[in-house]
């Protein structure tokens, strides 16, 4: 079966809001070219790894990033591309700056599409303890106490490879000691789930917005039987969730972080953590503010390039 893609030229900044505007329309995964990976990818010793990889030889943007989703021949794409266009446009009414915004489709067959993905993903190592594995490799722990999670990139974003990803999982290590109970808001891949999982969490409960996340996050889980009963359904942040929880995280827009605020107030017991990333560096002293204002001390600011993380804690009251 042939494949349509529809790609968009952006901004590191607009990524993720870009990809659940393409997911929303019917894309059966998403591909991210982005300027921050490659400089990541650069700084690898490869040969320390066992691996010869010309960083340079592999296609990719200069400047900002692009988004490439892959459309079943089921979906009439010219009819989605003026709307996706649009939406994309729309994002500078929340101060996303998109670039360009260019859309343009291209055909692929279905050989070329499966095997796109793995010329992007290799094994990440987070953290001392942490490395994101794609499911087609065949990895061997580094460490006795390397902790394994396996994803497969090409179901959805969130792969360990960007930074808010990455200052996400950073956060969980700090705050996850054991048997902490999770909310892990906007899912989307379940990497985040899956990491504290892997940290020792014990019930975790992941929401996200977009069905297709859920699914991608539920087949994502299947790949690591640690996190075999982390309960997954989509839901609006946490509109109408009850049951309190000691962490909350999202890695969510900032603008998505606001609302959700006094959500998790309401559900955080005292000490309990509240973990966020998805923070642009120009959106940061708002997300603090915010936080402060509803109570929250801010126990640490983690920074990756232009993207910020927060580790919040809801006092008691000696604080």
């Amino acid at each position: 079966m042939d494949w349509t893609a529809i790609t968009v030229t952006t901004t590191n900044e607009a990524v993720e809001a870009v990809s659940n505007i393409l997911m929303e329309h019917g894309a059966s995964g998403v591909q991210i070219d982005d300027e921050k990976d490659y400089e990541q990818l650069s700084k690898v010793d490869w040969a320390k790894k066992g691996e010869i990889v010309d960083v340079d030889e592999i296609p990719h943007v200069k400047s900002g990033a692009r988004v490439t989703a892959y459309f079943p021949a089921t979906i009439y794409v010219p009819e989605i591309v003026p709307e996706i266009k649009r939406q994309v446009i729309g994002l500078k009414a929340f101060d996303l700056a998109v670039g360009s915004a260019e859309v343009t489709t291209d055909k692929v067959d279905e050989a070329n599409w499966a095997t796109e993905w793995q010329k992007y993903y290799h094994p990440v190592q987070v953290t001392r303890f942490l490395t994101v594995v794609p499911s087609w490799e065949d990895y061997q722990p580094k460490a006795k106490d390397e902790r394994i999670i396996k994803l497969d990139p090409g179901m959805a974003f969130g792969t360990g490879t960007h930074p808010t990803t990455k200052l996400s999982m950073q956060a969980l290590e700090m705050v996850i000691h054991g048997g902490e109970r999770m909310i892990d808001v906007g899912t989307g891949s379940g990497v985040l789930s899956i990491t504290a999982k892997q940290l020792g969490a014990g019930d975790i409960r992941a929401y996200d917005l977009d069905q297709v996340a859920v699914d991608s996050a539920k087949k994502n889980l299947d790949l690591n039987p640690i996190a075999s009963d982390v309960k997954v359904a989509a839901n609006n942040l946490l509109n109408g969730i009850t049951g309190e929880a000691d962490i909350i995280v999202a890695n969510i827009l900032a603008e998505v972080i606001i609302p959700l605020i006094p959500q998790a107030w309401g559900l955080l017991p005292v000490n309990g953590y509240f973990v966020t990333s998805g923070i642009i560096a120009e959106k940061a002293d708002q997300i603090l503010a915010a936080q402060r204002q509803q109570g929250f001390k801010i126990r640490q600011t983690l920074k990756m390039g232009d993207w910020y993380g927060v580790i919040a804690q809801k006092p008691g009251d000696d604080e």
